[in-house]
């Protein structure tokens, strides 16, 4: 089993993103075991912090984005893929802008830059989940499938072999397929410098949509009948080994280190976010993973002391080790404090909303062993905002992720959101007292 890694010190990278033409520099810092990737927006207020997990993905045309609350980060897919390539866990990755620059198009330039810094391995070991059984979307005439490995092996012990074959139906884009078996050199070489493509007659969609206002003939490959304008070909099959670079990126988001054989054909970052999700849902039924990834009410119970009516947490449907928990709140008309807030218009009290928010961060810092038969009370709440009431019918996402956490204390980050929208948000510091402690 491999452990988990991250980079040995701070290195950065600059330029313009190639649908915005927005300038932005990107900081890569180190990250403790089980923190994840974490984007924060630097040039916003409060810096804001975006997540590179499965439930953030965006649908957006030719890229994959990420979004939290109302804060989104764009074009991350050749940034997850170099995690991906070089086996990086845990990171803070600072942007000062919504789009991550362009580069030449390529993964080369941001590997490059994570090099620079070193790859430190920590402590804990990596997640990973070993493909059992079939695992198959479709998307329009895009197909992928995830198939068990060929011969037996343990979690991590068996590389992610991808093969795709891309087929456009343009006399410009000749089909091309590709077998690549997941490589740290491998991908260096053969996966990372293949450059973003475009096929000539889609830039006045673009233009249209007011998108590619950053992209040049540098940065992305333009495609005619006759060859690429003003650019060469790196590789033959640059066009196919691009579309595995970016299935690659999309798949880091599964949030553990993949072992088997993925097939695609023609899939995009629509029908790749789809098949994601479909293999999250998998490990999620999986004894392994079970757990992790979500408790019931009678495990938060078992976990809670608070009871009927003051347990404000009805699922927990994520958990990543003791750093992040996220949890539903459903807002029905049966609580009972909406009989007197208000008579005629049922509004959930503000209180009760951060109330929700600290019982989630509980559970996130009671989890561990060495906190059972312990009580996290409540030190101080800071930074809370409002912004939007509640209401019955509403579903509370609630998000908790821990900041510090010590032998007596923890600081915990957390937010609400209703369809994507956040309505809540606190800091809130805990004391863990051993039960029957006054």
């Amino acid at each position: 089993m491999r452990n988990q890694r991250t980079i040995n010190k701070e290195v950065s990278f600059a330029g313009i993103g190639v649908f915005s033409a927005k300038k932005a520099t990107v900081t890569f810092k180190p990250a403790e075991p089980d923190t994840g990737v974490v984007f924060i927006r630097t040039d916003l207020p409060a810096r804001p912090r975006v997540r590179a997990a499965v439930y953030n993905i965006v649908s957006r045309l030719h890229r994959s984005s990420l979004s939290e609350g109302n804060v989104e980060v764009q074009m991350v897919e050749h940034l997850l893929a170099c995690f991906a390539g070089l086996g990086i866990d845990n990171l803070e990755v600072e942007i000062d802008g919504p789009e991550v620059p362009a580069g030449d198009g390529s993964a080369a330039p941001i590997l490059a830059c994570l090099k620079k810094a070193g790859i430190k391995e920590q402590e804990l070991p990596k997640r990973c989940f070993q493909i059992a059984a079939p695992i198959s979307v479709a998307e329009g005439n895009a197909g992928l499938m995830a198939l068990p490995a060929s011969r037996a092996s343990g979690p991590g012990e068996d590389n992610l072999t991808i093969s795709y074959t891309l087929d456009y139906g343009n006399p410009a884009i000749k089909i091309q397929s590709l077998v690549y078996k997941m490589d740290p050199e491998s991908f260096a070489e053969e996966i990372a410098p293949a450059r973003t493509f475009l096929p000539a007659y889609q830039i006045e969609e673009f233009r249209r949509l007011g998108l590619g206002k950053g992209a040049t003939y540098k940065n992305t490959l333009v495609v005619t009948e006759e060859g690429i304008i003003e650019n060469e070909l790196r590789f033959p099959d640059e066009f196919v080994r691009h579309k595995v670079l970016d299935l690659i990126g999309d798949l880091f988001l599964v949030g553990a280190e993949l072992s088997g054989h993925i097939v695609a054909a023609r899939s995009g970052h629509t029908a790749n976010a789809k098949f994601v999700k479909k293999i999250v849902e998998t490990m999620a039924k999986t004894e392994a993973f079970a757990k992790e990834f979500h408790l019931d009410i009678g495990e938060i119970q078992r976990i809670l002391p608070h009871r009927y009516p003051f347990l404000l947490i009805d699922k927990v449907i994520e958990i990543q080790g003791q750093r992040r928990a996220v949890g539903i709140k459903n807002v029905t008309f049966n609580e009972p404090f909406f009989q007197g807030h208000f008579p005629g218009r049922p509004i959930m009290p503000g209180v009760l909303q951060i109330e929700a928010m600290a019982q989630l961060a509980g559970v996130l810092l009671l989890r561990k062993l060495e906190n059972t038969n312990k009580l996290a009370l409540i030190l101080s709440i800071d930074k809370v905002k409002l912004r939007k009431p509640v209401v019955p019918g509403d579903q509370l996402l609630i998000e908790a992720e821990a900041v510090k956490v010590k032998t007596r204390t923890g600081q915990v980050n957390t937010t609400a959101s209703i369809d994507g929208k956040r309505v809540a948000e606190a800091e809130i510091r805990f004391m863990l007292v051993d039960v029957g402690t006054e």
